[in-house]
């Protein structure tokens, strides 16, 4: 089997004459290299031959990833709306193999969807299935786990917990012969030439400058420092880390056209929303947990049952008609290891002790929800920190929306220190790119949205604190898988309008939140 980029010269490239399948891939939060689908990687291949510093907007070849661009000259994925930005990588695997012949192996998540194996591993499992091998080891790869192609399953050596897996056949990843020019050698380093005279290049090398400069001017007023100071020294704006190296070009890119916000507006042209009482709403400083018992939780939510079905229970992978999984792990007085409960609403069947380990792994807010339908039993909230939202309207148009006017609504979240319920309690966090304005149109369903969103504010589901791959420091405000509108004037980065399914997709997306429209009073 091929190793990715075996065989490659220093530039990256297959020696002349040589054919390789081309696989772009993009690092996860655990330093994994993910691939992207093959019609992603024929798109960001026909790009790259016709521009080497272009960008890259993975929209127009898959409507879920719109959020999303490449910019070439960096090697970088940038994500429009929460301003994450991973490292991609181009790697070349042999023609018979895998991605060559359009076969994507994958393993069954616990949301009962597919994910599919990082490439690598997908051509050991191919190049092992091909030989008729009856199991494959995932261990000299870094992976516990068992591949048995009799059961087409995954166990994990260690919990002993099983997977399905799947082979589909899929498009052909892209297949290059021979080298590029040295001219158009890839990635473009700043040293490799006579800078492109394009007015792209030309912004984004002066945002560039202009963004260190600026950086550098408000290091010295910071600390009382003169001189010139270097691009890699710098501290970013909240000073609580150093500045990507490529967010300065990215963010020439972005400026290129996107429209952003809207013409300046008086406070006296700032108008309440139709129906909705107040301008803005406050999270308190802390919110205090009531304290729920796990088992009054798992008790209030499922119906006891007294002859298990003989199937698995997806949490612990062990027969229903058998002990948890848990026994031993866990212990709570008055549920027993084989005791089975059926979820209320959704009718899904669960060892109970089960239930309680997977409420004590969560924000513990006396709700429960299904790990296979995602089924929210009670009132789900979040770990949003303390901020402000505020919402208006403003006397322009958004495009498709002619006929109405417009609500801003603007985000606020200051830095502050986590507490229990954030990954590193007592340590900082910063708040990067507040506030933030994003954009509804002033209608019926864009109030609807508002009501729900204010709704979800409230139950802190809007922001939450991870890592931002933008400066590659942890402990920062992102956003919390609910899409907002940050683009006023213009759809370029696939944020913005006119969009004619965005209402009805953040519908879902506080649905599967539990903010739906059952919530809303009359």
């Amino acid at each position: 089997m091929a190793r990715p980029g075996s065989g490659l010269n220093g530039l990256g490239y297959p020696p002349q004459n040589l054919a390789r399948v081309v696989v772009w891939e993009w690092m996860n939060e655990h330093g994994r290299w993910r691939p992207y689908t093959a019609a992603v990687c024929h798109h960001i291949e026909n790009v790259l031959k016709g521009d080497a510093r272009g960008t890259v907007v993975l929209g127009q070849v898959d409507a879920q990833l719109a959020p999303y661009i490449i910019d070439l000259q960096s090697m970088h994925q940038f994500r429009q709306d929460t301003g994450t930005m991973r490292p991609v990588q181009r790697n070349f695997y042999e023609p018979s193999s895998a991605p060559g012949k359009g076969v994507v192996w994958e393993w069954e998540n616990d949301n009962g969807s597919w994910t599919p194996y990082d490439m690598e591993i997908s051509v050991t499992i191919q190049n092992a299935y091909e030989k008729q091998h009856p199991w494959l080891d995932l261990t000299s790869l870094g992976f516990c786990y068992l591949i048995d192609f009799n059961s087409m399953s995954q166990t994990n050596r260690q919990s002993q917990r099983k997977r399905r897996l799947r082979r589909r056949m899929d498009l052909a990843y892209p297949l290059i012969m021979g080298s590029i020019p040295k001219s158009q050698s890839w990635p473009v380093g700043a040293s490799s030439g006579q800078p492109c005279s394009c007015q792209q290049c030309i912004l984004v090398n002066s945002t560039r400058a202009a963004s260190n400069a600026i950086l550098a001017s408000q290091r010295r007023k910071l600390h009382g420092q003169g001189g010139n100071a270097g691009a890699t020294g710098l501290k970013n704006l909240t000073g609580s880390g150093p500045v990507h190296p490529a967010l300065a070009g990215m963010t020439g890119i972005l400026m290129c056209a996107p429209i952003l916000h809207p013409p300046p507006i008086n406070k006296s042209d700032l108008k309440p929303v139709p129906g909705i009482n107040g301008m803005r709403r406050k999270t308190k400083k802390k919110h205090l947990r009531r304290g729920k018992n796990p088992e009054d939780v798992v008790r209030r939510y499922t119906d006891k049952i007294k002859a298990a079905p003989d199937e698995d229970c997806t949490i612990c992978m062990e027969r229903l008609s058998m002990a948890s999984g848990y026994e031993g792990v866990l212990q709570h007085r008055g549920i027993k290891p084989e005791l089975v409960g059926k979820l209320g609403k959704c009718g899904h069947m669960y060892h109970l002790l089960c239930l309680v380990a997977m409420y004590n792994n969560g924000n513990k807010d006396g709700s429960l929800q299904c790990p296979t339908c995602k089924t929210i039993y009670g009132e789900k909230t979040g770990t949003q920190p303390p901020g402000k939202m505020e919402y208006h309207v403003i006397p322009h148009c958004l495009p498709g929306y002619s006929d109405s006017k417009t609500i801003r609504i603007v985000y606020d979240i200051p830095a502050g220190i986590q507490t229990n319920e954030h990954p590193n309690p007592g340590k900082k966090f910063s708040a990067r790119g507040f506030p933030r304005h994003c954009y509804l149109p002033d209608n019926d369903k864009g109030r609807k949205v508002l009501k729900l969103l204010i709704m979800a504010w409230d139950r802190r589901l809007i922001f939450t604190i991870g890592t931002s791959s933008t400066t590659g420091e942890s402990d920062t405000v992102v956003w919390n898988e609910i899409h907002h509108k940050t683009e006023f004037g213009s759809n370029l980065t696939g944020h913005g309008y006119p969009d004619p399914n965005y209402l009805d997709n953040v519908l879902t997306e506080l649905a599967a939140q539990g903010v739906g429209e059952d919530n809303l009073k009359d």
